[in-house]
């Protein structure tokens, strides 16, 4: 399989330069210490947001900070792919158990990157928004948040499923992926429309696959607008 964590085996390239700038406007964007949750999402799937949350807890990670990366897709999630770790155990088991857990190194699992930490999405259950909206979910990323410097969710798309916008009001900061020459600008209007609607803190848009004859800024573009008053 195609390793897809640019940032940790292309360090020089562009794309993992385009990734450390997001990570910097990012840092900016969360000026509060307690400010440590962000989710990242995508109007439609197979736009990018699982190469991006990736790529970006990694160049957090090389930054100095604890990070956890946490697979949020309950129904296709594919980060353990992309460590190469096992989904034995995830993210659905621990929200199941996590009242009867006492150690949790069973589901956080370790990376070859220091400082990065991954929990998988775990066996599909029969509910995933049910248990991304449960109380369990809530204890856990507080109790995660006296851990790591920064805890990234990556969720399933905002359209045709609610998962996103449950999980947008745990997040402090929510980023919003689309792919250059395929997501329809509605779509996007919606998935800002949607994510208002719940009040969620959108940090900006991240435009994936952006051909290098197009932009001076080679394959990624980004922009980290204010929120909305």
């Amino acid at each position: 399989m195609k390793n897809e964590l640019i940032v940790k085996t292309m360090p020089k390239s562009v794309v993992s330069e385009d990734i450390r700038t997001i990570r910097t406007n990012l840092e900016f964007s969360l000026s509060d210490s307690d400010e440590k949750v962000v989710m990242v999402t995508s109007p439609l799937p197979g736009e990018g947001k699982s190469f991006i949350s990736s790529n970006l807890a990694v160049a957090l990670a090389q930054n100095g900070n604890k990070v956890l990366l946490i697979d949020c897709d309950l129904r296709m999630g594919r980060i353990h792919k992309m460590f190469n770790l096992t989904n034995k155990v995830g993210l659905s088991n621990l929200i199941a158990k996590y009242n009867e857990v006492e150690e949790v190194e069973e589901y956080v699992k370790k990376t070859d990157v220091k400082n990065l930490f991954v929990i998988s999405r775990g066996t599909v259950p029969p509910n995933p928004s049910e248990l991304l909206s449960s109380k369990r979910f809530e204890n856990i990323i507080n109790d995660f948040k006296q851990l790591f410097d920064y805890i990234l969710l990556d969720s399933v798309p905002v359209t045709g499923l609610p998962d996103a916008l449950v999980l947008s009001k745990i997040a402090d900061k929510t980023i919003i992926v689309v792919k250059y020459g395929s997501t329809n600008i509605d779509a996007l209007e919606d998935t800002k429309k949607a994510l208002d609607n719940v009040d969620a803190k959108v940090a900006g848009v991240v435009v994936n696959k952006i051909p290098k004859s197009k932009t001076k800024y080679g394959n990624y573009y980004y922009y980290y607008g204010k929120d909305d008053d």
